[in-house]
Order: structure tokens, then C-alpha cells, then sequence
């Protein structure tokens, strides 16, 4: 048995599902607040002065402080069965089943957020680490539990998680910067769909 490790936005999707989410999820009048409350973030961000991670951080905090984690379930649920199907890319699916044929441990490893990534996942029989949101008394803080699952955050929590040394081949794909870490790790590194040397 090797293990694989799949990003899920810009890999196993066509596009980013964080952004999505917030416009499926998040009422329009909250929604509009937070544009206008985080117009400067976003143009820092356009112009490559705010990372990404800070960028959704922000967005995190607006989007959902105060909101009750079931109803935030609730939704990511719908968003992964009305949304995400749409948006999967099938090279990422037929990569999926491959690995399932040959008997391998598939584990997702996103930054993407647990409230809709974790429906996906347990309908696909795949494992997952990923950006979790914090609750306090049943409702979102409008914090992440811990840290982002991205950049290096993403190579530490699996080695936390699994054994590496104890499977013959670890394959890696991923599509960003952020991935860059969890490709590290790999046997096999794919970005972008190509295999590194």
C-alpha cells in the first residue's frame, strides 16, 4: 500500500472553493459588509501585499463569527453536493480511482475549510486534513482551530498524522506555492499535473 496526497483546490477542482462557499453560504447583506470592510485586504491582496493565508483569515473572521456550527455544516453540505460537483476536475478523479484500483491510502491535505470538505471526502471514501474552523458554545469564533493547512502546515500535519517510512511510495499532487512543502515530502511529486524530477 503507497499513500497518496492530494491538494483539493486547483487540483482535484478547476478553481478555488473557498471563495464559493463564502458567496453560497454567507447572506448578502453580511456579504456586502464584508466587502466593503475588506476592500483594502483585497486590493493588498491583488497586488501581492497580503498573502493568501491572511486574506482568508479575514474573510474567515467576517464571514463567520457568530454563525451556529450545525446551520455552517448544514451548508457546507449542500455546498458539496450542489457545488463542487461541477467543479471537479476528472483527470483528478480518474487519478483518485487509480490509486483506489491499486489498493493505496488516499488522503486529501487542503486548506480548504472542514465545513464543506468533509462531506465531500466521507462520500468519497477519502481521508482528510484540512482548515478547520473554531467553535466556542456551538457557534464559529470566526477563527481557524490551529493553524491554516497550507504551506508548511501542510507536510507537518502528515507526517504527524501517518508513518511515512512505512509505505514503499508517497505521491504528492498539488498545483500552488502552498503546496510546495507537501510535494517535499513525496517519492512522486505532481504540480500542475506534471510529474517533477
Amino acid at each position: 500500500m503507497n499513500l497518496a496526497l492530494f491538494d483539493f483546490d486547483g487540483t482535484i477542482t478547476t478553481r478555488e472553493t473557498f471563495r464559493s462557499f463564502i458567496e453560497f453560504a454567507v447572506p448578502p447583506r453580511r456579504r456586502a459588509l464584508g466587502t466593503a470592510l475588506l476592500a483594502p485586504m483585497v486590493l493588498g491582496y491583488r497586488l501581492g501585499l497580503v498573502s493568501p493565508s491572511l486574506m482568508r483569515q479575514c474573510a474567515v473572521r467576517v464571514a463567520f463569527r457568530g454563525v451556529r456550527e450545525a446551520d455552517a455544516f448544514a451548508l457546507g453540505e449542500a455546498f458539496a453536493r450542489e457545488v463542487i460537483p461541477g467543479v471537479l476536475r476528472a483527470q483528478a478523479l480518474e487519478r483518485i480511482q487509480w490509486h483506489r484500483e491499486q489498493g493505496d491510502r488516499i488522503v486529501v491535505v487542503s486548506g480548504a475549510l472542514d465545513v464543506y470538505l468533509s462531506h465531500w471526502c466521507r462520500e468519497h471514501g477519502l481521508e482528510l486534513l484540512c482548515s478547520q474552523l473554531e467553535s466556542s458554545d456551538g457557534r464559529l469564533t470566526g477563527r481557524y482551530r490551529g493553524e491554516q493547512c497550507v504551506n508548511g502546515e501542510k507536510s507537518r500535519r502528515v507526517r504527524a498524522a501517518y508513518d511515512l517510512a512505512s509505505y514503499p511510495v508517497v505521491y504528492a499532487y498539488g498545483d500552488t506555492k502552498e503546496d510546495h512543502d507537501l510535494l517535499g515530502i513525496a517519492h512522486r511529486r505532481y504540480f500542475q499535473w506534471n510529474e517533477l524530477t
